[in-house]
């Protein structure tokens, strides 16, 4: 994969385009050069035990236990990583759908992914799906979902005039649901819904100069799709939550929407614009941030945006990993470090968040600019990828960590980004990573729950002046 193509390309598409580098567009951080791998902190009396599955930079996808111990892995990456439900697979266990075969262009790597497969556990291919699709190639980026009637969900990129865009081609966002023997069964297109996304005229005429400027701009970058679920909202009569509904969220626009699946309408929708923080997200010290619950503030970024599943604390909130990252037309400032929030979504209004300070932590310390998730555990616990990094974690309501673990799978010389010096820069980042009950993978693969205890390597007791 070429990972240097790959992240300047897509990733830091919106700070290129809008000609904003890094350095200004949010604060700095610091990193040791040497630092431990692997699960750092483990305690299983408080933590939701359970798999982990990602897809790293070794061009793998890994399943760990919480110990870090690897007890499987199928040679392919997924884009992203994700076991299937057994009660989507006929009962089948350890089902896993990978990106078969990428393609070359401009979206090599993780975006141009041609064929989109199911694998069993052996990784043996029990469905495919790329040639039938439109131009012979999936195409499939960011996210897939399987259906309860057998089809997938596959978010896919389509290249086209979008009207209302300075007549330029862009780089579009699309879904498609296909059925198991690769009909399309429906599409939506993104660019069919410009007027529904919220954007104000200053907003429009801001992304109208960016596409004028760029060549096959990615101006969406939607990075998320799932369906919206069984929920309270729905059963109480709303029709915006019907559970066959499809939620996405634009990482270059800082929207999240829903799209009504019969009428493909948006009707629902966060952002683009939202109030500025009274305390800039991340900033806050010493209890300085406003009580909960509170309206939502500047989103930026954001990544993995759902509605909690029933069952679950918070069942019906939308749980979203707030990047705080560069993003929107215009770009817009932001905080010093990343955040993970539960929203009500009638309401709008933070009911729950993360932040580094919760966990007795600078702000800095939890920042992740691009990729990320966060999930809703059975036990209240909340899991966090935090990307950038590789770091994955899960925090107690209360903020404190009870597993930490960070990725030893990095990307080799050959495919990493090069420095001024020639030099390869090595990295671990991870896109997505998603817990994985132990009954979704088959009997008899092992599991370790053995305690790590947390080295407190930074001491952060006051000392006397």
């Amino acid at each position: 994969m070429n990972w240097k193509k790959l992240v300047s390309n897509k990733f830091l598409a919106l700070p290129l385009a809008a000609g904003i580098g890094l350095a200004g567009a949010a604060p700095l951080w610091a990193s040791p050069s040497v630092f431990k791998t692997g699960t750092t902190i483990y305690d299983p009396a408080k933590a939701y035990n359970s798999y982990v599955i990602f897809t790293a930079l070794d061009g793998k996808t890994h399943l760990i236990d919480l110990d870090g111990n690897e007890v499987h892995s199928w040679p392919h990456v997924a884009f992203p990583a994700g076991l299937l439900d057994p009660a989507l697979t006929g009962g089948k266990l350890g089902h896993v759908i990978v990106q078969l075969e990428n393609g070359p262009g401009i979206e090599q790597g993780f975006f141009q992914n041609k064929v989109l497969a199911e694998l069993d556990w052996d990784g043996q291919v029990v469905w495919q799906w790329g040639p039938e699709a439109p131009g012979g190639a999936a195409q499939q980026h960011h996210d897939w979902g399987r259906l309860a009637n057998g089809d997938t969900l596959v978010l896919s990129h389509l290249t086209h005039k979008v009207e209302g865009l300075d007549g330029k081609e862009v780089l579009d966002d699309v879904i498609y649901e296909v059925t198991p023997d690769g009909k399309i069964a429906w599409t939506w297109v993104a660019g069919d819904h410009l007027s529904e996304f919220g954007f104000s005229p200053t907003d429009l005429k801001y992304l109208q100069g960016v596409v004028s400027r760029g060549k096959d701009v990615d101006y969406l970058h939607i990075n998320d799709m799932k369906v919206v679920g069984p929920n309270h909202w729905f059963d109480s009569g709303d029709p915006r939550f019907n559970p066959d509904n499809i939620i996405v969220d634009s990482r270059n626009a800082n929207f999240i929407v829903i799209i009504d699946k019969q009428t493909g309408k948006v009707v629902w929708g966060l952002g683009p614009d939202y109030p500025r923080p009274k305390i800039a997200p991340g900033m806050a010290v010493q209890g300085a941030k406003s009580k909960l619950p509170r309206p939502v503030d500047q989103i930026s970024g954001q990544h993995d945006a759902q509605i909690i599943p029933e069952g679950l604390q918070g069942a019906g909130d939308l749980l979203v990993f707030d990047n705080q990252g560069s993003a929107g037309y215009p770009p817009v400032v932001t905080g010093a470090g990343s955040r993970v929030l539960e929203i009500d979504p009638v309401q709008k209004q933070v009911v729950w968040e993360y932040t580094a300070e919760y966990s007795g932590r600078p702000a800095w310390t939890f920042r992740s600019h691009f990729i990320s998730d966060a999930r809703r555990l059975p036990n209240g616990n909340t899991f966090i990828n935090e990307g950038m990094n590789g770091r994955f974690f899960q925090v107690t309501p209360n903020g404190d960590i009870v597993w930490e673990y960070i990725s030893p799978y990095t990307s080799s010389p050959s495919t990493s980004a090069l420095a001024p010096n020639g030099r390869p820069i090595i990295s671990g980042d991870v896109y997505r990573a998603i817990p994985v009950p132990y009954d979704w993978v088959p009997a008899g693969t092992p599991h370790s729950e053995k305690e790590v205890a947390d080295p407190d390597t930074l001491n952060l007791t006051p000392t006397a002046q």
